[in-house]
C-alpha cells in the first residue's frame, strides 16, 4: 500500500517496520515530527528526553541492552549529543542504533547555518542522505542491518525540504527483531582509556570495511543520459540538480555518503566531460573528491550560503536562471515575528523594556522574539539554555571593569530543563548577582506544544511525575526566589524591583502561566484563570495615544481616520496587558462592567 509522508513521517514508518523498539528526542524543527510520529506505534518505546545528550545516551544504553534503538535531533541538538556519541562509536553495538541529524539549510528556525556531515567523518561512523519520503523509510530500514553488520551507529542526515516535503511511499510490515541478550564484555563497552586505545585500532579496520560496502551500496548509483555534465550529489541537491538538468546530465546518486564511494565517482568522472559537485552548505563531498585527485567544480559554481533551489543550481552549471513560477506579490502579507497575542511573556518584556541601564539575556524559544519593536527588551541571545551562564560572565565582568549595568537573563521552562539547570547551576555555586528569569508557560512552546517534564505529561498525553520548576530552583541553593503572574503588571513591576534590590545573590523570577496556544490540561483549568473572554476598546474614551500599541499585541490596531486604538475580537483572548497599559481606561472586558 502507498501513502503520502513527510521525510518525518517515512522516518517513523522505517523505525516501525526495522523492529525498533526505543526512540527518544527532544523537540527540535526540523525533527520534531519523528517522534511524534514514532509515539502512535504502540511497539515502539517513545519519550520526550530533557535533551538531546540525554536522549543518545538513553538510546546507547537501550542498544547496549540488546535491542534496535533510535534518536532524533536537528543539527545544533548533535553539538550536545556529541559528547556520548563519539565514544559509542568506539564501543560499538548489540542492538542495532540510528539516529537522525537534521540540518537547517537557509536557517528557517535555527540560531547558525552548519553543516552536520562533518560529524559522521569526525566520529568515523557511517551515514546515509535520503532525497525523498521513499528513500526516507527505506534507508531507515537498511540502516539498522548496517548497523549490526558493522558495529557502527548509523547516522541519517536530513534536511529541512526533506523532513517536510512530501511524496509517496510504499509501505511494509513491521519486522520482529529478537533482543541480543547482554554479556558484560569490559574490553568492548567500558571506555577508560586502555580499553579505548585497544577500539581504536577496531574502529580503523571497520572504517575499511565501510568503504569497501559504500563501493557497492545500492544507495549510491549512477544514471547515464547525456555525458557532458556530470552530477555527483546527495539528499536535495540531487532532486534540484534532476529538476534542472533532467536527461541533458548524467547522475551519481550519492545515497551512502560516508565513507564516500571514491573509487565510483573516479570511475563516473571518467565517463563524462566535466564534473560538477552539487552540495548544500559546506564542500564536504567535494575537498574528499579533489583529495583523492579527481578534477570537478563545486563551491566554485554552487555557494555554501543558504540552501539550494533549482535556479541557484541552474545558474552556477549552465549560467542562466531557472524558469520558476512566480507567484504575484499581492499574495504575500508581510508577517514580521512576534509573540502571539495574548502570550504570557509579554508582561515580563513589556516591564523589563522600560529599566535602565540593563543588558538582558536571552535563548532559544519564543522568548527570542523579546528583542523586537516594541518590546525591545531583550539585548543578546546564544545556544540553548545558555542565558544564566553567559549572564553570570557577563555580571562578573560589569563588576571588574566597573560598568554599572545588571543583568537579566532568561529561559522557558523546557530551556530549564534542557540545559538550563546546569546555567543556574553555575549562578549558584558561584554566587552570582545575575537575576535569572524562568519563563513557565508549562509547554514546550516554539517546537509546536511538546511535554517536558513540567507539564506532568508524556509524549503519548498520559500522566507522569510533574517537575515543579520553584521546587528545583531551591534545590540548587537559590534563596531568594517568586513566582509571579507576568499578565499582571504592577505584580511583574513588583517582582523586577525586589529582584534589582538584592545586590550580591542570585535572585530568580519564575513568570507562571500557560501558554495561549495550549491544549490547557485539567490541573491548568484549576491552577489558573483562563477566562478567554475578549477585551474592547471604548472609542469615546479613547484618547488615541497609542499606548496600548507598545505592548506589541498583534490583536491591537489604529485607526487612522478615526485616530482610535481598535481590538480585533477573534484574535485577542482577554490577557488584558493593554487593559493595563491604558492611561484612560478605555479597554475593558466584553461584557464586563468597568
Amino acid at each position: 500500500m502507498k501513502k503520502l509522508l513527510s521525510g518525518n513521517e517515512a522516518i517513523a514508518r522505517g523505525l516501525y517496520e526495522a523492529g525498533v523498539s526505543f526512540a527518544s528526542a527532544y523537540p527540535g524543527t526540523p525533527s520534531t515530527e519523528i517522534l511524534e510520529n514514532v509515539a502512535r506505534y504502540d511497539e515502539i518505546y517513545s519519550e520526550w528526553a530533557p535533551n538531546e545528550k540525554v536522549a543518545v545516551e538513553a538510546a546507547i544504553g537501550a542498544s547496549m541492552g540488546g535491542v534496535r534503538s533510535f534518536a532524533a535531533m536537528k543539527m545544533v541538538g548533535l553539538n550536545v549529543a556529541a559528547d556520548p556519541m563519539f565514544t559509542f562509536a568506539y564501543q560499538g553495538i548489540n542492538g542495532g542504533m540510528a539516529f537522525v541529524n537534521a540540518d537547517d539549510p537557509g536557517m528557517h528556525s535555527s540560531q547558525n547555518e552548519q553543516d552536520n556531515r562533518r560529524y559522521a567523518k569526525a566520529m568515523k561512523i557511517c551515514m546515509l542522505e535520503p532525497a525523498d519520503s521513499q528513500e526516507c523509510l527505506d534507508m531507515t530500514r537498511a540502516a539498522y542491518e548496517i548497523s549490526e553488520k558493522y558495529e557502527s551507529p548509523v547516522m541519517i542526515r536530513m534536511t529541512t525540504r526533506v523532513d517536510h516535503s512530501k511524496s509517496l511511499v510504499e509501505l511494509g510490515e513491521r519486522k520482529e527483531v529478537p533482543a541480543v541478550p547482554y554479556v558484560k564484555q569490559r574490553d568492548r563497552l567500558d571506555d577508560v582509556p586502555a580499553v579505548s586505545k585497544q577500539r581504536r585500532y577496531v574502529i580503523e579496520e571497520r572504517e575499511k570495511q565501510l568503504k569497501e560496502y559504500s563501493e557497492n551500496s545500492p544507495f549510491n548509483y549512477e544514471e547515464m543520459h547525456d555525458t557532458k555534465i556530470g552530477i555527483v550529489a546527495s539528499g536535495v541537491a540531487y532532486m534540484y540538480a534532476k529538476e534542472v538538468l533532467g536527461d541533458k546530465a548524467s547522475y551519481l546518486k550519492i545515497g551512502f555518503s560516508y565513507p564516500l564511494p571514491i573509487e565510483k565517482i573516479r570511475a563516473f568522472s571518467k565517463k563524462v566531460d566535466t564534473l560538477y559537485v552539487v552540495e548544500e552548505l559546506d564542500p564536504v563531498m567535494e575537498e574528499q573528491i579533489k583529495a583523492a585527485g579527481i578534477d570537478c567544480h563545486g563551491k566554485d559554481v554552487i555557494p555554501n550560503i543558504d540552501e539550494l533551489n533549482p535556479n541557484i543550481v541552474a545558474t552556477g552549471i549552465l549560467g542562466k536562471g531557472f524558469p520558476n513560477k512566480t507567484v504575484p506579490d499581492g499574495l504575500f502579507v508581510p508577517r514580521p515575528p512576534a509573540l502571539c497575542a495574548g502570550c504570557p511573556h509579554r508582561g515580563f518584556f513589556y516591564e523589563l523594556g522600560k529599566r535602565k541601564d540593563t543588558v538582558m539575556v536571552g535563548d532559544i524559544g519564543c522568548y527570542a522574539l523579546g528583542g523586537s519593536e516594541p518590546l525591545n527588551a531583550k539585548d543578546l541571545g546564544g545556544c540553548m539554555g545558555s542565558a544564566f551562564s553567559i549572564g553570570h560572565g557577563m555580571s562578573h565582568a560589569f563588576s571588574k571593569s566597573g560598568q554599572q549595568k545588571r543583568v537579566v537573563a532568561c529561559m522557558g521552562d523546557s530551556t530549564f530543563f534542557h540545559t538550563g539547570i546546569n546555567s543556574l547551576t553555575e549562578v549558584s555555586y558561584n554566587k552570582s548577582n545575575t537575576i535569572c528569569v524562568i519563563l513557565d508557560n508549562r509547554i514546550t512552546g516554539m517546537t509546536g506544544h511538546q511535554d517536558n517534564p513540567g507539564s506532568g505529561y508524556n509524549i503519548k498525553g498520559e500522566p507522569t511525575t510533574l517537575i515543579d520548576v520553584e521546587r528545583v530552583v531551591h534545590a540548587l541553593g537559590i534563596r531568594n526566589v517568586r513566582t509571579v503572574d507576568p499578565n499582571n503588571l504592577a505584580d511583574m513591576k513588583a517582582t523586577l524591583d525586589w529582584a534589582y534590590s538584592i545586590e550580591k545573590e542570585p535572585v530568580v523570577i519564575i513568570t507562571k502561566w500557560p501558554c495561549v496556544l495550549k491544549k490547557y490540561s485539567h490541573e491548568d483549568a484549576e491552577e489558573f484563570n483562563l477566562d478567554k473572554t475578549p477585551c474592547i476598546i471604548d472609542e469615546e474614551k479613547c484618547i488615541g495615544c497609542k499606548k496600548c500599541l507598545t505592548t506589541g499585541c498583534p490583536a491591537l490596531r489604529f485607526n487612522l481616520k478615526d485616530k482610535k486604538s481598535e481590538i480585533v475580537e477573534s484574535d485577542c483572548v482577554g490577557c488584558k496587558v493593554c487593559m493595563q497599559v491604558c492611561p484612560v481606561k478605555a479597554i475593558s472586558r466584553k461584557g464586563y462592567k468597568s
